[in-house]
Parts: structure tokens; sequence; C-alpha cells
């Protein structure tokens, strides 16, 4: 069907975008497939895929954000000037409907805010620029703006910098600068994966708020199911570069047709843990009693020329872990959750009583060697965490080199293919194996090396900080299970950092949950997230529910 035959199907009751044949090539390569999708006026499509699937590329593409994209077949929007071919436009054509018609929320706005101009100047600009409105009017506006997203203190807020802020302000800003000219359909790349469990809630609502009241469509692109659930009228499921099920949320979710989308629905992280051992006489790996941790801040006016202040991230924090058993550890941003890590690993100073495998931490470097063989870490981002300088041999095999020095090169090499074994990474999968580096491996398999690393050395804990938040639904669950396998073989303790409740629910055996730097309530898994007793933890659970 030619375009001219399309645009005369097409009537003011047609969908708000219709998009033909989409495909999207790099140096020829292609990479999405002559997809078709529809968006109608007022609603909520969510696209679904894991990372490299395309979404993100397809709705970057529609507005040309992309470089050295080739872009061709058809995307026909009902703009204000009436019906146009997103995909034929010139650039001075689109930058008219960039903002104006289509608008763009991004995956993170610490990097998407520009850190050298307040939110206030951000958001105004948008409106000097698409609306013509005077510096002082566009200024008032988009103070009205940020109190429509639910910012306390908006007109304080508006002259604050973007680090100034916390992330769902950030994300709130985000969301206001967006919607400063009323767009027709709202792009919203990953809109709450930066955000803790409650904050996500409170920006999906505001989004249908905000979506509702202005009578816009919404495509958000996402893996979070549960975000699909609650939010998205529609969804259509990307795997490759296709397109490969579509449909109303409710059957697509009830009755999946294509194998893809069965996997990713039922990769919910699955419970797979020998139960808790209550054995006395069972010496716990770690025991904390009235841990305190705090930071010397400036004080305000002139008292803060004399003295400083001090802020309490974690105070009177007790609990022990003992040997096969995980402890996890929940609680938003600023919780005080990664500084009790923190701590537990030696690496702030600290008060209380802290013992790792009878011992406990020194001022002395040397005198901490061999505690740190005991308790190893494996961090949220395996690509930030890994050397991208170092082979995969040198990687893992780095702890050697410090704890067992005496080793020969033969055998520290068979002892990091040992590692690398339990793991589920072989030579025989990965050809050269040894020599390559941390960017030749997808998420999952980067993750794998970081535990191999820290396996390495005998560890009697683990802590692991978000160790699964980086990653796709199904690489998660295989992470999952593969930590739930060596803590079976090898009897590790885990300390696990996380806000994410299914992860609670499938790895923990005891959990604690923290609140401004307190220990708000812990007990057994299921009895704290059946039955909580606190407030905030029943907000907590009920943001996952």
């Amino acid at each position: 069907m030619t375009a001219e035959a399309i645009a005369r199907a097409h009537s003011a009751s047609g969908p708000l975008l219709d998009v033909h044949d989409l495909r999207i090539a790099f140096g020829g390569q292609e990479v999405v497939h002559g997809i078709n999708l529809q968006i109608a006026a007022g609603e909520k499509l969510a696209l679904v895929g894991e990372s490299g699937s395309g979404k993100t590329i397809t709705a970057l593409s529609l507005l040309r954000l992309v470089q050295n994209a080739e872009v061709t077949g058809q995307a026909l929007f009902q703009g204000a000037a009436g019906l146009v071919d997103l995909c034929g436009l010139d650039e001075r054509t689109l930058r008219g409907i960039r903002g104006q018609d289509i608008a763009m929320i991004f995956q993170e706005p610490m990097t998407a805010l520009n850190p050298l101009f307040t939110v206030g100047d951000q958001i105004a600009e948008v409106l000097e620029l698409k609306q013509g409105l005077s510096v002082a009017d566009a200024m008032r506006e988009a103070v009205k703006l940020l109190a429509d997203t639910g910012i306390p203190e908006p007109a304080r807020r508006a002259r604050s910098y973007p680090h100034q802020l916390s992330g769902g302000q950030r994300q709130r800003a985000m969301i206001a600068m967006a919607l400063a000219c009323k767009p027709r359909l709202l792009l919203a790349d990953e809109p709450t994966t930066a955000l803790d469990v409650t904050l996500r809630g409170q920006i999906l609502q505001l989004l249908a708020d905000l979506q509702k009241k202005n009578g816009m469509a919404v495509l958000l692109i996402t893996h979070d199911l549960n975000l699909v659930r609650k939010f998205a009228d529609r969804v259509a499921v990307m795997e490759a570069g296709h397109i490969v099920e579509h449909g109303p949320v409710a059957r697509v979710f009830a009755d999946p047709q294509h194998p893809y989308t069965k996997k990713l629905i039922h990769s919910r992280p699955v419970r797979d843990v020998a139960p808790a051992v209550h054995d006395r006489q069972m010496a716990p790996v770690m025991q904390a009693k009235n841990i305190r941790v705090s930071y010397a801040v400036p004080k305000p006016g002139i008292e803060g020329w004399f003295k400083k202040g001090e802020f309490v991230a974690v105070q009177d924090a007790s609990f022990s872990i003992r040997p096969g058993q995980t402890m996890g550890v929940v609680g938003e941003s600023g919780s005080g959750k990664s500084t009790l890590a923190l701590a537990t690993l030696g690496l702030v100073p600290y008060s209380g009583g802290l013992t790792l495998a009878g011992s406990g931490w020194s001022r002395d470097a040397a005198a901490n060697k061999a505690l740190r063989s005991a308790v190893q870490v494996v961090f949220q981002d395996p690509f930030s965490s890994l050397s991208p300088r170092m082979t995969v041999e040198e990687i893992v095999g780095e702890g050697l080199w410090v704890h067992a020095p005496h080793l020969s090169p033969a055998t520290r090499r068979l002892q990091v293919l040992e590692a690398l074994s339990d793991v589920g990474m072989g030579e025989a999968q990965f050809p050269g194996l040894l020599q390559r580096y941390p960017h030749e491996f997808s998420g999952g398999q980067r993750q794998r090396l970081a535990i191999a690393r820290a396996l390495i050395v005998g560890p009697e804990l683990l802590v692991l900080d978000e160790p699964t938040s980086a990653l796709d639904v199904t690489i998660q669950k295989q992470v999952l299970h593969l930590l739930q396998k060596l803590q079976r073989e090898r009897g590790l303790a885990y300390l696990l950092i996380t806000h994410d409740m299914d992860v609670i629910r499938a790895m923990a055996h005891q959990v604690i949950v923290m609140k401004d730097g307190e220990i708000v309530e812990y007990g057994p898994v299921q009895q704290v997230l059946e039955s909580p007793q606190h407030s905030y933890t029943q907000i907590l659970v009920a943001a996952t529910a």
C-alpha cells in the first residue's frame, strides 16, 4: 500500500500513531525487522522485551534520535498539523514535533538532565522555545508543572540543580518537562527502573493520572512485567527486532501464545533454598551488635565555621547470619542498607560489635588480609565492577595473587577454570575464555564472572549488592538459580541487599527492613512479608503486590 493510499484510509478517528513495516539498520545490518504498531489516542501501550530486543531503538527512531540509523517504513502520526509520516519528515519539521506533539521521558534522569542548569530553567526553556512564553511566564508555568507532578515546595525545587533532588524528584522533573507542551503522545523509556519500589508505584500512578487528565497516549518501554500489568491497556512483546505477540494485557498475560512471551511471564524468581537450620550450637558466620555508622556534615550558619554536625546513616543494627543462610536487607534509597553492607566489608568506620568468621575488622590493613578472603562482594553492575583492561583469567584469578601468592601459574589457572566451571562457564562453551575481556560477554555472563571472582578465594560470606537489578528477568532467574545452587553445595552465607521483594521471597531465610538508618522490622522472611507489623514494611509489601 502506498503512502497516499494509507493516508486516505486514515480518518480523524483512526490511530494516533500507525507504524507500518518499520525497519532499522546500522551499516546495512538490520536490527528491527518490519514491525507494525498502532496506538490510539488516549491509549496506554506497553512495548516489552529483554535488552537488545529493539524496543528502545524503535521508540527513539520514531523521532530520529539515533545517530547513523537507517530507518525505512512509515510512521503515520495525527499531529496538530494533520497526518504526517514521521519517517519521511526533514529535520526542521521533526524539530517542531519533538516536545510539542511527541515527548519522551528517558530512563536515567540524572544523565538526561543538564547538571549546569536548575530544573526550573530546563522546563522553562521548553516553554519559551515551543510555546513562545516570556521568561517570567515560562518560569511560573514550570513551577506549576512541578506542583502537578507532586513535588513538595515546587517554587524552591525549581531553583534546585538535578544533583540536589532525590531520584524520584528528578524523575518527576523529567515528567514535568515532557508534559510542558501537553503532547499527544508520550514515549516513556523505562521511566521507573532507577527508582525504589514505592517510588515506582507513585510515578506509575502519576503518569496514569496525567495521561487521563491530558488525554494523551503513552508508549511505555519496559522489561518490568508487573509494571505492564498495573499500567497498560495493551502490550506488544518484542524479541530480536520482531513483535512476536500483541493484544490486551489481560489476555496476553492469562493466555500467552508465543514461547518467548511464556518465557518472560514465567521468569519470576522461584524459591529453591534449603530450609533454615535452627541449631544454636552452630556459630554464626557474621554477628553484628549495635552497629552505628555516622558521617560529619557541615552545620548551617556561623556555628558551622567552628564545628561539624553529624549524620547517622546506620543506628543500632543487630543481627546474625548462620552458614548456608541468606539475610535479606530491604529499604528505599537512603535507608542505610548499602552503608550497612560497607560496614560489614570493613570499608567504613563503625562503632559497635561486628565479628566475621570469629574475627573483627582491625585498623591494620595487613591484619585484615585473612578476613578479606572470608567475606567477598558481588556488585550491582558487573560491567562497571569488572576491569575492561583485564582478561577473564586475570579478573577471576586476581584474588589468588593476593591470598595465595605461592601458587604456580599452572595451579592458579586450574583453580580459575574450576571457579568458572562452578558458575556455568567453560572453554567448550566459550572458546578462548580465559583470554577474553568483559565487553565480549552479556550482562548475565559478566555477573557470573563476578561471582566466580568472589568464590575463588573460598569465602564464608558473600555480600550481594543488588546482584540482579541490572539484568533482564530471564537472566535474573538464571543468576538467582546459580546463587541458590552454590549456597546449597558450599554452605555459603549471603547478605543480600535489594529492593526487589520477589528476590527476597526467592532467596532469603531472614529479612531486615531498614528505614532512615534503623531496622524497623526483622524476622523470618515468611513472617515479615506475609504478616508485616511495621507500617513501612506494609507499604513496601503492598507496592509489590
